[in-house]
């Protein structure tokens, strides 16, 4: 849809599991809502799906933030440039 809206659209997925989300929620907003104290929360009481076809993945538990960040913005460089 964004694609059709936009033109040219490029998705990202940012992979990490529940569980390392849960581990790294510095917010308590997991907490919260598996108490009930967040309605529709993405991976607790509302459903997640990956994206199908993503652009480019970046899996948080296999890199580090160096790690993810270089390989977005070689990513993305290109593109920029291109333009």
């Amino acid at each position: 849809k964004a694609k059709e809206e936009i033109g040219s659209c490029y998705l990202i997925h940012i992979k990490c599991p529940l569980d390392t989300c849960i581990y790294r929620d510095v917010k308590g907003l997991y907490k919260k809502a598996r108490n009930g104290e967040i309605k529709n929360f993405t991976g607790i009481s509302a459903t997640y799906e990956e994206p199908k076809q993503p652009n480019l993945v970046i899996n948080t538990t296999l890199l580090s933030i160096e790690e993810s960040v270089k390989k977005i913005y070689d990513y993305i460089l290109p593109l920029i440039k291109n333009k």
